[in-house]
């Protein structure tokens, strides 16, 4: 039986308030035992979440080091802007605390050696917040990938798309100096994680063209890659288009073509000799926060660790050199 996990949510702006009606169906595992913001009106957002839910507003702890201090917590939910990341992870890991932190997981490849160096000496747990690492879906996609059921990789085409940019116009995701990057390094970041999820191996060059549209960050790319078996693949990403949010991934091998999302919540298969795609029925997901409780309880290995943070942020990195050169390719760096 799962033990309950008294846990806090830092973080309660938008992404913030979207986990936390999933949390709170998670009441049989999950106590929510404070609230850390600095924006009294993200608190009074979430205060009508718990009111939905039927459920107590706990107490709002704005400083982290007091939240820390004062309260018994066996994990918390880091959903804050990118660049307080690495030092709010950094605190709760040496307050000997477990933690889920939102995506990506830091700035830079520095940050992301030095975080694993932080749960390597601390002994805690630490998963990044990727829905499709975490989902049943992708997880089942790659042990298919792995057993060689499908047979060999040959290429992966992967598209997402989002009204991104109006979306994000004037706030803090198109502020280079807190977000990071544009819409690659944020919902980009799923399937730019889920592929190399899917992969399984190293990306080894990187050729890629963006476009700013006029914006402070990215918001259009065209990525080809390589991997380091000879495998090919594209990414595409539109952060301007109509109002919608979606991906779709296909895993072309010499045996069966696999089709999933960013976020995994589907999975499709065409094996040799059929005609069309048959869907892959898995267990339902609430999230996250429940596959961060099951992996701490045992039931699967953590399969969303500080390492792919360490993966996405070069890829990123080689990613945007390549831009900056005008789609030259660049070797991806260890």
């Amino acid at each position: 039986m799962t033990q309950r996990v008294r846990m806090a949510l830092i973080g309660c702006g938008n992404m913030g308030r979207n986990h936390l009606r999933d949390i709170l169906k998670q009441r049989d595992t999950t106590d929510i035992v404070a609230l850390c913001d600095i924006a009294p009106e993200a608190i009074a957002r979430a205060a009508g979440i718990f009111a939905d839910a039927e459920s107590e507003l706990p107490p709002d702890e704005p400083k982290l080091e007091k939240l820390l201090a004062d309260y018994a917590l066996d994990a918390v939910f880091i959903v804050t802007p990118h660049a307080v990341h690495f030092e709010q992870a950094r605190a709760c890991l040496e307050a000997g605390v477990d933690v889920l932190l939102e995506k990506p997981m830091v700035m830079t490849a520095q940050e992301a050696r030095s975080l694993i160096d932080t749960r390597d000496r601390t002994g805690r747990l630490l998963s990044v917040a990727f829905n499709g690492s975490l989902s049943p879906e992708i997880r089942e996609s790659v042990r298919l990938l792995r057993s060689g059921e499908l047979g060999k990789i040959l290429s992966i085409s992967a598209t997402i798309w989002q009204r991104w940019g109006p979306g994000t116009s004037g706030k803090w995701r198109q502020i280079p100096e807190i977000s990071g990057g544009g819409f690659m390094f944020d919902t980009g970041a799923h399937m730019l994680n889920t592929v190399a999820d899917l992969a399984g191996e190293e990306f080894v060059e990187v050729a890629a063209w963006t476009d700013n549209f006029g914006r402070p960050v990215e918001t259009l790319a065209a990525i080809i890659a390589r991997l380091a078996s000879g495998a090919l693949v594209t990414f595409h990403g539109c952060g301007e288009t109509v109002t919608s949010c979606d991906s779709d991934i296909r895993v072309f091998c010499t045996d069966a073509i696999l089709r999933t999302g960013a976020w995994g919540r589907w999975l499709e298969i065409q094996r040799q000799g059929e005609s069309s795609f048959t869907p892959v029925t898995l267990p339902p997901s609430l999230g996250a926060w429940q596959q961060f409780v099951a992996v701490r309880s045992g039931e699967f290995p953590n399969p969303s660790p500080p390492e792919v943070g360490l993966r996405m942020a070069r890829l990123y990195d080689a990613i945007k050199a390549s831009a900056a050169r005008q789609g030259v390719p660049v070797l991806c760096s260890g």
